[in-house]
């Protein structure tokens, strides 16, 4: 890729905003945390429903804000929605403050969805590179691992005995690096032909709508995505800690396992122009989705071996690493230009219900113990794996979305 171009420039800086703006002292003992300040299982689904539903309300409004104003826009806002989101924290000791900061913290990711790809995507198609959007996405996401890297041996350590006092220094110390991630957003840099245009807001959602019904693709590749995502990732993230805890792993050794699976997984988000080359994207896709299932499967049955839990905990983060990216270029791949992310955002939307969706069935069983849980995770991934990925070309869903709207 060209040093010297726009898209170059933009990775280079969502490289940073994704280092500073996802990092997490509290990522190794969050639910410790939510569990010493009174939360219960049933009550930390509860708090996902709650950002889940922030997502549901403002992808849409957020994405068309992102169309409209550019991305550089999006991001500041949401940075500083982010901020106050997590300084709620500080001061939380009951559910209902838990419950603000999540629907803030949801609210303020919907500013950078959608809005982040489609800068990346029309950045690289100033230089002809388009075909290279999982490079890029690949490499934007490789600094969340090298963020975890560090803060989860900051964390676990400094959190060692679970006291409050540690707890709050967590959150501080988040919130300074939270602060560095402005000054990056500050340096992002317009395409000259972008999917920010100053159109009218309906127009854009009428003109997303056509492109999902136009490329059916689109839509059964976003469901196998999410269908894996929401139990591999954003539920089985909250229980691995006390997995790992029960098993019989010290709490600081969990900050040691989790930078592990940091390096585990830079080194293959790094490595998706590799393995692009090598397989398929739908084949990377599909043996991806049904590792996680495995992985949740053993994780329910075998719980209280500690070895098995870790295999489990790599194999999950494993998944993670590799399938955003490779979705990303298929994905986008089938978007125009122009409405990019409206059209993105009208998927999270799904995405936010079906979250809403199951989070609320979990949280129903979350009191009969983490292998109900696991299991229906696992009955959910397979689900979301078997959903056929079938790329068409961009050309072809572009000239059908023209079409509809003539």
């Amino acid at each position: 890729m060209n040093k010297q171009t726009i898209a170059s420039h933009n990775i280079r800086m969502l490289f940073w905003i994704s280092f500073f703006g996802t990092i997490s002292f509290l990522q190794p003992v969050l639910t410790l945390f939510y569990f010493e300040r009174g939360l219960t299982s049933s009550q930390i689904l509860i708090l996902l429903m709650f950002w889940s539903g922030a997502v549901l309300i403002g992808e849409v409004p957020t994405g068309m804000f992102a169309d409209r104003f550019g991305a550089k826009n999006s991001f500041l806002v949401g940075s500083m929605l982010k901020i106050l989101s997590i300084a709620l924290l500080l001061f939380a000791y009951e559910p209902w403050l838990f419950f603000l900061y999540s629907f803030m913290n949801g609210f303020s990711v919907t500013f950078f969805s959608g809005a982040d790809e489609a800068l990346i995507y029309d950045s690289l198609k100033e230089s002809n590179e388009e075909n290279r959007m999982d490079h890029a996405m690949g490499k934007i996401q490789s600094a969340t691992f090298i963020s975890m890297l560090i803060a989860v041996i900051v964390g676990s350590y400094l959190a060692k005995d679970l006291a409050d006092s540690q707890f709050n220094l967590l959150i501080v110390l988040g919130l300074a690096f939270h602060l560095i991630e402005v000054i990056f957003v500050l340096k992002i840099k317009q395409p000259s032909k972008d999917s920010f245009k100053k159109e009218n807001p309906f127009s854009q959602i009428k003109s997303g709508l056509h492109v999902i019904r136009q490329a059916p693709e689109l839509l059964l590749m976003f469901l196998n995505v999410t269908l894996v995502f929401i139990p591999a990732g954003a539920v089985y993230q909250y229980f691995d800690q006390p997995l790992m805890k029960e098993a019989g792993l010290p709490v600081y050794f969990i900050g040691v396992f989790y930078a592990i699976s940091a390096v585990m997984g830079f080194l293959a988000s790094n490595s998706i122009g590799w393995m692009t080359a090598k397989f398929s994207r739908v084949k990377l896709m599909s043996v991806s989705g049904f590792l996680a299932v495995a992985g949740l499967l053993l994780s329910a049955m075998f719980g209280s071996s500690l070895w098995i839990v870790l295999g489990s905990f790599f194999i999950l983060r494993l998944v993670r690493a590799i399938r955003y990216p490779i979705y990303s270029q298929l994905s986008n791949d089938l978007i125009p230009s122009g409405i990019r992310a409206t059209t993105i955002s009208l998927l999270s939307i799904v995405d936010s219900c079906l979250d809403l969706i199951v989070f609320g069935v979990l949280s129903t069983v979350a009191v009969t113990g983490y292998s109900s849980v696991l299991i229906g995770c696992a009955f959910i991934a397979l689900i979301g794996t078997l959903l056929p990925i079938k790329p068409v070309r961009i050309h072809k869903a572009q000239n059908n979305v023209k079409h509809s709207e003539l």
